[in-house]
């Protein structure tokens, strides 16, 4: 049974400090591009999938400020749960921004193609330029999202590059300019109420340990995915 525990703001505080304190170096995923023939010994690569909540992002950038650690946020555009172009969420992923995090597009290409009878190419394309415009940035990396079409989003790289579409990365390519996920351990909140892992791409059945537990291993690099929707000050069911 899981542990909800496990998932409030200050038991995920406690995680990425217990990181800290056991020497681990916190990397956006264009930072380790950056630094992939000489990571630090111990390395952590934090990425931010924002699937239901900007708003609870925002927390996240407070306890990376806090710990002055880096990461990368990746957002989607298309969410019926969350407009980007809103008061607030606008006003947060700003901040996200400013604080100088990284910022990638969170991909629903197969999603928007089907839905809108459009080639995926096109669609790819024109959610590249949005973002860019509407935070004034360049990014250089997305992430394939999972939604409820049942469709892959990651079919779509089996015929096309990053690099068709100006981009380093898609992250879990197994490019060389990449390929973290089938390197590294990964170690993922993305089934909510407990924590699932990967070794070298393989899914190790069983294994619901969180970061801080996965460290007693010393794995030297770490591909951590947390999604803000999953935390709460006291329990799953209060308000954001």
């Amino acid at each position: 049974m899981s542990d909800q525990r496990q998932f409030t703001w200050q038991a995920l505080e406690r995680e990425y400090q217990a990181a800290q304190d056991r020497g681990y170096t916190f990397l956006s995923c264009y930072g380790y591009v950056l630094n992939k023939t000489n990571l630090p010994t111990r390395t952590i690569v934090n990425r931010v999938d924002i699937d239901l909540s900007v708003k609870k992002a925002e927390r996240l950038v407070r306890i990376f400020d806090q710990l002055s650690i880096q990461a990368t946020f990746f957002v989607r555009l298309h969410a019926p749960e969350y407009n980007p172009f809103s008061f607030e969420n606008f006003r947060i992923l700003k901040l996200i921004r400013d604080h100088g995090y990284e910022i990638g597009l969170h991909c629903e290409v197969m999603d928007q193609s089907w839905i809108w009878n459009e080639a995926g190419s096109k669609c790819l394309e024109r959610d590249i330029t949005v973002l860019q415009t509407m935070l004034d940035i360049q990014i250089v990396g997305l992430a394939s999202h999972g939604g409820l079409t049942g469709l892959n989003n990651l079919r779509f790289w089996d015929e096309h590059k990053p690099s068709d579409f100006g981009l380093v990365y898609e992250a879990y390519d197994r490019l060389d300019a990449f390929c973290l996920f089938h390197d590294a351990l990964y170690i993922s909140d993305s089934e909510y109420t407990q924590w699932k892992s990967y070794k070298n791409g393989v899914l190790q059945s069983g294994d619901r340990r969180s970061l801080s537990e996965h460290l007693d291993d010393d794995p030297p690099l770490v591909y951590l995915l947390v999604h803000p929707d999953t935390y709460f000050e006291r329990h799953i069911y209060e308000s954001e």
